[in-house]
């Protein structure tokens, strides 16, 4: 009997300590691919092996399925609330796509001034982000107002984007920084837009430097963006930048300046930004993968 006792009391401590691994592995990964039919399936078994243990006197199986609860448990509970993962696990630099205008490049600012000073307007960009241009430009006007950005030398001397040069500098000492605008949209724009970031951005080397149309062309981990149009399928994750336009528009990842970018990037959420969604859905949308 001692033997039989013996080989009870191996098993019982195997099948037990089986679960630490386990444990470590969704401290540290997540349990994404464990699945929760399995284990609470194997928790029930569990608690009615105890309850066996408990009616026949077997102490072996009581310590053992009351300890293997207690580590199911735990696996549950750490596959509801997994870690933020690091957003560059495979060791490798992020490719972080950063659109120009209302990004880096407040030309909505100068565009709403050149429409003020044509038709004696007030508009501002926060009476636009509360009404929309459409309920404050009048029909007979949105010829001249979309005539504004066509106009030879607007690109030239457009402001930059608060904490937008200070930032990319910062984020471009671990990852590899795209500028990537759709200057199709103004054809007449590329030499005043290369010359502006050369000027602002002299650390963003020109072969980084990306003009297009479809921005789904680019390769990259995440895209920061003002128009979420250029999200739909786009291989990486987007960040809507805040602009008066998208005010009102719903986001899963929404940055409302520079700030709020860097925490996103960090895994940390600012506010509602949500950086740890961000930081899940990233791993799941690896652009060199």
């Amino acid at each position: 009997m001692s033997v039989t006792a013996d080989i009870g009391i191996v098993a019982a401590f195997c099948t037990t300590v089986a679960f630490v691994p386990q444990i470590v592995k969704l401290r540290t990964r997540g349990g994404e691919d464990l699945s929760y039919s399995m284990l609470f399936l194997y928790l029930t078994g569990v608690l009615l092996w105890l309850v066996y243990g408990v009616r026949v006197h077997a102490a072996a199986v009581v310590w053992a399925n009351a300890l293997t609860g207690v580590l199911v448990l735990v696996s549950i509970a750490l596959k509801a609330n997994p870690p933020a993962k690091e957003l560059d696990a495979g060791g490798r630099r992020l490719r972080i796509a950063v659109d120009m205008d209302e990004v880096i490049a407040d030309a909505f600012g100068k565009h709403l001034r050149r429409y003020n000073e044509q038709a004696g307007a007030n508009l501002t960009p926060e009476l636009v982000s509360k009404q929309g241009l459409d309920a404050l430009i009048p029909v007979e006007q949105w010829d001249g107002f979309h005539a504004i950005p066509q106009a030879d030398g607007f690109f030239g001397d457009i402001d930059l984007i608060a904490g937008s040069r200070e930032a990319l500098l910062e984020l471009s000492r671990s990852h590899d920084i795209f500028i990537t605008s759709a200057a199709m949209e103004v054809p007449s724009s590329f030499a005043d837009k290369f010359q502006w970031l050369a000027r602002n951005f002299p650390f963003i080397p020109p072969s980084r430097i990306v003009f297009c149309g479809d921005k789904n062309i680019i390769n990259a981990d995440v895209l920061i963006d003002d128009r979420s149009r250029h999200f739909t399928g786009f291989r990486g994750t987007g960040i809507l930048f805040s602009a008066p336009h998208n005010a009102a528009e719903a986001a899963d990842l929404r940055a409302n300046n520079w700030k709020d970018v860097l925490e996103i990037l960090e895994g940390v959420p600012p506010g509602k930004a949500g950086g740890e969604a961000f930081s899940r859905k990233l791993s799941m949308n690896p652009a060199g993968s």
